[in-house]
């Protein structure tokens, strides 16, 4: 059975580096199931990446009926959501049910996106390895139980973290609420 990836990052990166592009190439020399979402930044780079070597194994995820982007013309996985719904609560559906979908991840974290973070601590809420590359200190770092998450977020910075802690809903994506911003942060 193949592995799935679940592949995201910020929104801010746009452009692939070196050790980004090599990891995706190991992606497909092992030939694994890509899953990743519609944004652009990070997902629109990746999906350039894998459409330019034509890879096969990629679903685009997206949330409602309309995929934002899908370079390669990939099979789509849309994710229903509430009408009422719209913002970081609407595009949050298909990142929650990416998570569930993969047995790994793989990060593009500029230290400040809380999407991205979601979706860091949620694979860890569930135990699975995600393989963060880490751009402020150019490093991959991995993140599998909470304690890691903890290790990572000692690298951002501290207004970077008071950011994430004031627009985060975090405690609610981590289930049973016991690792609250506070916890994790220490702000």
């Amino acid at each position: 059975m193949m592995k799935t990836v679940f592949v995201s990052g910020s929104r801010k990166i746009s452009r692939l580096n070196q050790e980004t592009r090599e990891r995706l190439e190991n992606i497909i020399k092992r030939g694994l199931e890509v899953i990743i979402g519609d944004a652009n930044g990070s997902d629109k780079a990746v999906q350039s990446f894998f459409a330019e070597r034509k890879y096969p194994h990629v679903t685009i995820y997206c949330t409602g009926n309309t995929c934002r982007n899908n370079v390669g013309a990939w099979k789509i996985h849309a994710v229903e959501a509430n009408k009422n719904l719209s913002g970081r609560a609407f595009y949050t559906l298909k990142d929650k049910e990416m998570a569930r979908n993969a047995d790994v991840g793989m990060v593009l974290w500029d230290g400040k996106s809380t999407g991205s973070l979601n979706n860091i601590l949620e694979m860890a809420s569930q135990n699975k390895l995600v393989v963060v590359y880490f751009f402020p200190t150019r490093e991959f770092i991995d993140v599998k139980t909470l304690d890691d998450a903890k290790v990572l977020l000692s690298k951002c910075e501290a207004k970077d973290l008071a950011e994430i802690t004031k627009k985060s809903s975090l405690t609610s994506s981590l289930g049973k609420g016991e690792y609250s911003p506070k916890m994790l942060f220490g702000v």
